[in-house]
């Protein structure tokens, strides 16, 4: 075994050699496979089946089930080629069993059908399915046998993900040939010799041939499903370099300088004696844990999690009093106008009256009003920031910026971050060394696994308390067909005085997509329902006619609101106590989840109508039935994780998430503890070690080191 910290020479040599040294592999086949990222001979050795095919025994016709792949041999008694709706070629086999099966294409050549000769002997591969005539194949692999009985294959047959303009065989091939310059366990392992024994899992050279090649007897329903003891050693080095990288940007943001804060919290204890409210005991502990992290000389990096409604933005708000508080600037970025200004609206009641300027900065903010919002940046007269990514844009320069807030972390690129985060460096005299705390928020609960693995740079706080005299949704799910019951639901609702939404996922009719558009369903409820006031939120509005639409309702103005999805985030309408969600079935749990979040605000007990067009597939149906049943947002998360992965849970903006190739974290979770114990030794005890696992899994990827 290499030993840690040394160079593997053979594998630098091999694994980082170009594909283009592979036999049969030119300029035009490199450009094709590079445009799928393989561009090495280690890209090849990680490019996985996506599945096997047990050819290693026949399978008597008789004996074959419907729905269960299997391999065939038969003599061919007919063939038949005709037309009838499009081309198409039949071809009758029958064997010793006196089964017989039907092998039907519909994409052939004249040179196939010469092939399938009476009496021929052909072998198929594929999976039977009911026929007019008893059990067929369509589009079986297949090969016509000689005189001689043909070998069973001795090891189950890998199936590889298709790339475009290459033949299934030419890939194998190439696979095939990279393998063979596989080095030997001794210079391929990367992992030091304990840990590797520790594992209880197989070596990495031995794990990868395993994959590529699976023995006969392999568990193919563990290799099916991802479980088998190769692919989580796999899995378990990929999410050790993805946890490494993370760690190490955590490890190279800390050293640089952060002014210390907190010495003085007299805004603080201001602000939380005007509060009409007083904070619940997760706020509490939350604060707690910002404020001992701000009086560190080094930057925050903290992930503030809480379910919709728990009260991050008190939060944040006395976190930016404490670098007020120490003569320093506070900004606070949100993902859109709607939120941003949501926050500004808030912040900006609870800190003028304790003398503090509020600045407020989006891209609808122009001319002259924009030239004297910036001046009050950068001359330190406004304490406080809000806005949304206008907050980064070049000519922003802050007086001296403490602490960067970023709402809804996960709608932001790295980069964006970095972006904000290099706005502190402008104005301190030490600008090389100095950023800013940074405190991350997300009302979108994330399950405790993807937590660990996506933000491995952050520490995390839960806000896991709702404020009292909140009343839980009550959420039904009902059938489109019971649309009118709703409508009287609706009056009924408004009558007594109370608002409510009706939420509608497209703003125009669709001819491909099965869905009531917002237009559409505005001007029907207008017809129903004329004593009621109406109004229309869409994204195709402008932004004017749109936050007008907002205030209007949450004044009490309109009565019910017609939207899309828009209103996901960021309205606080604490009469609203009905929602109507149409076509409930399109939308994931965590979206559904946060557009309930916007109804239960208040203490009248409210209720949430999930809507759904017939017939409901499985995931659809498992989604409303974990909305009916819990309100617990990191239930739901765990679910939505289960159900539709990491990356989309998180969005392909969330760096490296998307990049895992062979780990799959719902799958996987139970190997975290272990990657994370691992991780911490590595970078203590052996930094070079560390490094060549991040570039073997991560590579460029990992190019935000100082985020």
């Amino acid at each position: 075994m290499a030993r840690a910290g040394k160079p593997a020479p053979a594998l630098a040599a091999a694994g980082l050699a170009a594909i283009a040294i592979l036999p049969g592999v030119g300029p035009q086949m490199s450009a094709k496979l590079a445009e799928r990222g393989l561009e090495t001979l280690q890209d090849l050795w990680f490019w996985l089946p996506r599945g096997y095919e047990d050819r290693t025994r026949l399978t008597p016709i008789r004996a074959l089930q419907s729905g269960v792949a299997a391999q065939i041999e038969g003599t061919v008694q007919a063939v038949e080629r005709g037309f009838r709706y499009r081309p198409q070629l039949k071809v009758a086999l029958a064997d010793e069993s006196r089964g017989t099966l039907l092998m039907r294409f519909f994409h052939f050549r004249s040179q196939q059908v010469n092939q399938f000769q009476p009496g021929t002997r052909v072998r198929a591969f594929g999976t039977p399915r009911p026929g007019q005539l008893g059990l067929e194949m369509v589009h079986p692999s297949y090969r016509v046998l000689g005189g001689e009985d043909a070998e069973l294959s001795d090891r189950l047959d890998p199936v590889y993900p298709q790339l475009e303009g290459i033949a299934p065989a030419t890939l194998k091939r190439l696979i095939g040939e990279a393998l063979k310059r596989l080095p030997e366990e001794a210079e391929l392992e990367l992992l030091p010799a304990d840990i590797a024994r520790a594992l209880q899992l197989p070596a990495l050279r031995e794990a990868l041939l395993t994959l590529h090649r699976p023995p006969a007897d392999a568990d193919l329903n563990a290799l099916q499903s991802g479980h088998h003891p190769a692919q989580r050693r796999l899995a378990l080095e990929e999410m050790l370099a993805h946890q490494l990288s993370l760690r190490r940007q955590r490890i190279a943001m800390q050293k640089h300088g952060a002014v210390k804060l907190g010495a003085s919290a007299r805004l603080a204890e201001r602000l939380r004696a005007s509060l009409s409210f007083a904070l619940t005991g997760a706020q509490e502990r939350v604060f707690a844990e910002v404020r001992a992290d701000l009086a560190q000389p080094h930057p925050m990096l903290r992930l503030v999690q809480g379910d919709v409604g728990s009260g991050k933005t008190v939060v944040a708000a006395l976190a930016a009093l404490l670098a007020i508080d120490g003569g320093y600037q506070a900004a606070l970025m949100a993902p859109t106008e709607l939120l941003a200004e949501q926050h500004f609206n808030t912040l900006r009641n609870w800190l003028e009256p304790l003398g503090i300027d509020v600045a407020w900065l989006a891209g609808k903010v122009g001319g002259k009003a924009r030239a004297a919002v910036l001046q009050t940046i950068a001359n330190g007269e406004a304490k406080l920031v809000v806005g949304t990514h206008a907050l980064m844009q070049e000519g922003i320069a802050f007086h001296d910026l403490a602490l960067a807030i970023v709402d809804e972390q996960h709608r932001f690129g790295v980069q964006q971050r970095l972006a904000l985060r290099d706005k502190g460096r402008a104005g301190a005299d030490d600008a090389s060394s100095r950023v800013p705390h940074q405190l991350v928020m997300t009302a979108t609960p994330i399950p405790r696994t993807l937590a660990m693995a996506a933000y491995a740079d952050l520490d995390v706080s839960v806000i896991d308390e709702l404020p009292p005299g909140r009343t839980p949704v009550q959420t039904i799910v009902l059938t489109s067909e019971r649309r009118p019951e709703l409508v009287e639901r609706i009056r009924a609702a408004c009558a007594e005085g109370r608002q409510a939404y009706w939420v509608c996922t497209l703003i125009d009719e669709s001819d491909e997509v099965i869905a009531q558009a917002a237009q559409g369903t505005y001007e029907a409820l207008v017809a129903q329902l004329p004593e009621l006031r109406i109004g229309l939120v869409h994204g195709r509005m402008n932004a004017r006619d749109k936050q007008a639409a907002m205030l209007d309702f949450k004044a009490g103005k309109i009565d019910l609101l017609v939207a899309t999805t828009v209103i996901e985030v960021g309205v606080d309408v604490p009469n609203a106590s009905l929602m109507i969600i149409e076509n409930a079935e399109r939308l994931g749990l965590a979206q559904l989840h946060q557009l309930r979040g916007r109804v239960g605000r208040g203490a009248t007990a409210s209720a949430c109508v999930l809507m759904y067009q017939s017939p409901l597939g499985q995931i659809a149906r498992q989604r409303l039935e974990t909305m009916r049943e819990t309100n617990d947002g990191f239930r739901i998360a765990e679910k939505d994780l289960e159900l539709r992965g990491p990356g989309e849970l998180l969005g392909t903006r969330q760096t490296g998430l998307a990049a895992f190739r062979i780990a799959d974290l719902a799958r996987d979770a139970d190997l975290l503890p272990q990657v994370q114990r691992i991780a911490e030794r590595l970078l203590k005890e052996d930094a070079a070690c560390a490094e060549r696992i991040v570039q073997r899994w991560v590579g460029g990827a990992a190019r935000y080191a100082s985020a």
